[in-house]
C-alpha cells in the first residue's frame, strides 16, 4: 500500500483537511465584519457630529471663538522712527593691524527725531570711544554683540536723555 491509498483511508487527514477550510473561512468573515462595522461607525459618527447632536460640535467651538474675538483688538505698532548713524571703521588694539566696522541705527521715540538728529556728533563720540576702548578678546566672544548693544544704549541714553531712544539696531558687525 502506497502512502497516498494510507491517507485516502485515514480519517484523521480527512478532519484536518475540513479544519483548515473552516479556518480560512471565519478569517475572512471575521475579517469583512471588521471592516463593515468601522465603516458604519465612522459614517454614523460623522452625521451625528455634523448634525449637532453631540454637545460638542462645531457650533460650540465657533461660539467660543466668536467671544474670544469681541473683546480682543489688534494693536498698532509703536510711534517710532530709526536714525541712521554714518558707519565707523576703528582699529583694534592688538599687534596686527584688525578693524571693527560698525554700523548701527537708533531706534527712537518719534517725537524726538529732531533732538537725535541734533545731538548726532555728540552720539558719534560716544560710540566711537567706547569701541576705542573695546578689547579683541571682548569682540570675540559669541555674546559680544549683545554686551556691546547694552553699553552703547545707555551711554547714548546719558547723552541725549532717558526714555528718548529705544534701542541700537546693529546693522553691520565685521570684525577684519
Amino acid at each position: 500500500m502506497t502512502v497516498a491509498e494510507r491517507m485516502d483511508e485515514d480519517p484523521m487527514t480527512d478532519a484536518t483537511a475540513d479544519e483548515a477550510e473552516a479556518t480560512k473561512k471565519s478569517g475572512k468573515k471575521g475579517l469583512v465584519l471588521g471592516l463593515f462595522l468601522a465603516l458604519v461607525g465612522g459614517v454614523g459618527g460623522y452625521f451625528i457630529t455634523a448634525s449637532g447632536l453631540l454637545p460638542f460640535a462645531n457650533q460650540e467651538v465657533a461660539k467660543d471663538a466668536d467671544k474670544k474675538g469681541e473683546g480682543a483688538s489688534v494693536k498698532g505698532l509703536p510711534d517710532v522712527a530709526f536714525v541712521d548713524l554714518p558707519p565707523v571703521i576703528i582699529s583694534v588694539n592688538t599687534s596686527d593691524s584688525r578693524h571693527l566696522k560698525f554700523h548701527a541705527q537708533l531706534e527712537v521715540n518719534a517725537g524726538y527725531t529732531a533732538d537725535i538728529e541734533k545731538m548726532q556728533p555728540r552720539i558719534m563720540d560716544v560710540l566711537n570711544s567706547y569701541l576705542r576702548a573695546v578689547e579683541l578678546t571682548d569682540l570675540e566672544d559669541s555674546l559680544a554683540l549683545v554686551r556691546i548693544r547694552g553699553h552703547l544704549l545707555r551711554r547714548i541714553g546719558i547723552v541725549v536723555g532717558e526714555g528718548r531712544v529705544r534701542d541700537v539696531l546693529v546693522m553691520e558687525f565685521v570684525l577684519n
